[in-house]
C-alpha cells in the first residue's frame, strides 16, 4: 500500500513539473540558438515602448535611480566614454550599442553600478537591431561620427543616413522623451568639407523626423584620447616637427571633452528649455592653429619646429588616398595628419557664432585648456614627466656665445 501511494505521488510530481516546463516553453521558447530563443541574431523580446514617466529614487549618486534609461549610440568612442560616465554616476541606466569586439565596451562597465551599463551587440544597417537596443530606453543620444571615410562607411552614411534612421525610429517608438544629436561646430551645407556638409544634412534630417530633438555642435574636442593634440605630439616626437597647413592662422575654439559631456547631461536634466534648439559648444578661448601647436610643444617640453605647408600642396599630398579608397582591394591607412577633409575644413575659421546658444545657456562654465585638460600630454615628454626644458628655462639660441 505504501509503495502504491509513493508511485502515485511521483506521477503527480512528474505531471506538474512537465506542465510547468511547457508553460515556460510557451513564454520563453528554448533553443540552442543565440540568447536561447528562436529569433534572428539582433531581434529583441523587450517591449517596444519606453518606460514613460520617470521614476526617481535616492540621493542622485551612482547607486540612485535617476529615471533615465539612455541608449547611447557611439558610446565606445572618444566623447562616448565621458557621457556614459556622467550618466552612470547620477544613477542612470545606460544601454551601450556596439558593433565590434566584445571587448569594445568593456571599459564602460565599471563606470556604473551593477547592471547599470548594458552592452548590446547591434548592426547599424539592420533596422530590427536598432529597434532592439532602443526598446527599453526613454532617452536616445547619437554620438556617432567619423572624420574620415573607409571602404565600408562613407560620410553620408555615418553622419547623415544613420542619424536620420535613429531619429525616425525614436519617433515611431513612442516612449522616447528626449533625443540629442551631437553634430560639429561649423556644420553647414556650404562648407568646403564633406564631413561638415554631411553633419549639416544629418541635423536637418533629425529635426525633420524628431522636431523635439536637441542639437549640440561641439568644437574640436581636447582630452586624453583626442584626435588633434595626440597625433601632433606623436608626429613631433617621431620627426621633430609638425606640418602647419597654410600659415597656421586659422582660428579654432577647442573645448574640453568633459565640458561637452556635461553639456549633454545638462540638456537632459533641464525642464525642457533645450528641446528643439541648437547649441554651439566652444571653449572660452579662441586659438589659431599655430597657438594651439605652441601649447602642445610647451606641455611636451620640446623646441617648436614647424613646416608650413601651403593648402594646395597639402591637398595634393592627401588626395591620393581619397582617389584610391574604393579602388584598391585592401583597406588604406587611416590619415592622422594629412586628412583631406580636415585640410579643407581648416581653410575657414571655426568659432562659435555671436548669437548662438552656448554653454552659458546650459549652465556650464567651460574650462580653459591650459592646465589639467592638456596634462595628458606629459606622457610624451622625453625621459618622463619631470624631464625636459620648461618654457622659463628656454634661452634664445641667438644669445649663445
Amino acid at each position: 500500500m505504501q509503495a502504491l501511494s509513493r508511485r502515485l505521488v511521483q506521477q503527480q510530481q512528474s505531471l506538474s513539473s512537465s506542465s510547468s516546463i511547457s508553460s515556460i516553453k510557451f513564454i520563453y521558447p528554448l533553443s540552442h540558438h543565440y540568447c536561447g530563443a528562436d529569433r534572428p541574431r539582433y531581434d529583441s523580446t523587450l517591449a517596444t515602448r519606453g518606460v514613460g514617466h520617470l521614476v526617481r529614487k535616492g540621493t542622485g549618486g551612482r547607486s540612485s535611480v535617476s529615471g533615465i534609461v539612455a541608449t547611447v549610440f557611439g558610446a565606445t568612442g572618444f566623447l562616448g566614454r565621458y557621457v556614459v560616465q556622467q550618466l552612470a554616476k547620477m544613477g542612470s541606466q545606460v544601454l551601450v550599442p556596439f558593433r565590434g569586439s566584445e571587448d569594445s565596451p568593456r571599459h564602460l562597465k565599471i563606470m556604473g553600478d551593477l547592471g547599470q551599463i548594458v552592452p548590446m551587440k547591434y548592426n547599424p544597417r539592420d533596422e530590427n537591431s536598432v529597434k532592439a537596443v532602443m526598446a527599453k530606453a526613454n532617452v536616445v543620444l547619437n554620438l556617432i561620427g567619423r572624420e574620415y571615410e573607409t571602404r565600408n562607411y562613407s560620410f553620408e552614411e555615418v553622419n547623415h543616413s544613420m542619424a536620420e534612421q535613429l531619429a525616425t525610429i525614436a519617433k515611431e517608438h513612442g516612449g522616447i522623451l528626449r533625443f540629442i544629436q551631437v553634430s560639429c561646430l561649423g556644420a553647414s551645407s556650404s562648407s568646403p568639407s564633406r564631413f561638415l556638409r554631411s553633419k549639416a544634412a544629418g541635423e536637418e534630417s533629425v529635426l525633420k523626423a524628431f522636431p523635439e530633438a536637441t542639437i549640440l555642435r561641439p568644437a574640436t574636442m581636447i582630452g586624453t584620447e583626442d584626435r588633434i593634440l595626440n597625433p601632433w605630439a606623436h608626429f613631433a616626437k617621431k620627426y621633430g616637427f609638425i606640418p602647419l597647413f597654410g600659415n597656421g592662422s586659422t582660428k579654432i575654439q577647442p573645448v574640453y571633452v568633459v565640458d561637452v559631456a556635461g553639456g549633454i547631461v545638462s540638456a537632459l536634466k533641464d525642464d525642457g528649455t533645450s528641446i528643439g534648439k541648437v547649441y554651439e559648444l566652444g571653449g572660452p578661448e579662441i586659438y589659431s592653429v599655430h597657438d594651439l601647436a605652441e601649447l602642445m610643444f610647451d606641455v611636451i617640453r620640446e623646441w617648436p619646429h614647424y613646416l608650413k605647408v601651403p593648402f594646395p600642396i597639402a591637398k595634393a599630398i592627401a588626395t591620393p588616398r581619397e582617389i584610391l579608397l574604393n579602388k584598391v582591394p585592401f583597406p588604406l591607412p587611416t590619415p592622422a595628419i594629412f586628412n583631406l577633409d580636415q585640410i579643407l575644413a581648416l581653410t575657414q575659421d571655426t568659432v562659435v557664432s555671436e548669437k548662438a546658444l552656448t554653454f552659458n545657456d546650459l549652465g556650464i562654465v567651460p574650462h580653459k585648456l591650459k592646465g589639467y585638460p592638456v596634462e595628458f600630454l606629459i606622457s610624451y615628454r622625453k625621459g618622463g614627466p619631470q624631464f625636459g626644458s620648461t618654457v622659463s628655462e628656454r634661452v634664445n639660441p641667438d644669445s649663445f656665445p
